[in-house]
Formats: structure tokens, sequence, C-alpha cells
């Protein structure tokens, strides 16, 4: 009979579909900036304010050992990154700046996966909405979490 993990390993494998005893989250919520994405010429034209939040999934265990921050993300880095990615060359959906974004956290060494959901309140819709809203989640590539086309 096997062990089963317990605690914070299954929850991490709950998330991952692996266990790893140090591997977590930083979560970074309500990065907000103006950006001019839209289909629309008076939301190219007058911009609207857009607000990100992204999950990031790392090893949290030398971060927890050294207590020093080369052994971690810096989230003020990625906040920063986000902020210049909605500020950067406009497109049409929010789907397609979710997607930039999750490239963009990928590109933090320590980063394995990124749940990047773009949230735009004031996305001109028919009726009235609080928020219109994508979540997006992408692994790095050499990530024993990737899947790669055609596997499953």
């Amino acid at each position: 009979m096997t062990s089963q993990p317990t605690g914070t390993a299954a929850a991490s494998s709950l998330v991952s579909g692996r266990v790893s005893a140090s591997q977590g989250r930083v979560a970074v919520r309500g990065i907000s900036a103006r950006g001019f994405h839209g289909v629309f010429a008076h939301e190219r034209s007058d911009g609207q304010d857009f607000v990100v939040d992204v999950v990031l999934e790392i090893d949290l265990g030398p971060a927890a050992d050294s207590d020093d921050l080369a052994d971690t993300v810096d989230y003020g880095g990625v906040a920063a990154a986000v902020v210049a990615d909605i500020e950067g060359e406009p497109l049409n959906l929010i789907e397609a700046l979710a997607s930039r974004i999750a490239d963009t956290c990928l590109r933090f060494e320590r980063v394995t996966s990124a749940e990047v959901t773009v949230h735009k309140p004031q996305a001109p819709m028919p009726v009235r909405v609080s928020d219109v809203a994508v979540t997006l989640v992408r692994c790095r590539p050499d990530s024993p979490d990737h899947v790669r086309d055609g596997e499953i």
C-alpha cells in the first residue's frame, strides 16, 4: 500500500497533478493600468482601465529556507512588467492580452506556470455588467505540467 500525500503536499498535488513539498503559488492581484485594447474605435482612441490578477507557480522552498529575494520571483518586477504589457501595443481581444502577459510572466526564471486573469470592467456591453474577464493558464514548455500537442 502506498502512502498518500497530506497537508501542503496533498494540496499541491491537487492543483498541479504532482507532489512537491515546496511547490507553491505567488499571487499578485489587482494590477491596474490604462490600455487601448479593443475592437471599437473609441476603445483605441479613449482607452480604458484594465485590471490583471496573476498567480504564479514556483518552487518556494529555496526562498523559504534562505529568506532571500534572489531565491524567489520578484513580484514587484512582475507587476511592473504586467503594467508595461497593459500599456503596450494595442490588441483587439483581452484573450490576446492575457496571452501576452502569461508569456511575460514565464520569462521570470523561477516561474513554472502562470494563471492570468484580465478584467475589462468598462467593456462595451449591450447590458449592464460589473466586469468582463478572461483567464488563461500557461506552463513553461520545459515544465512537467506542460502538455504538448497530441499528448494526454
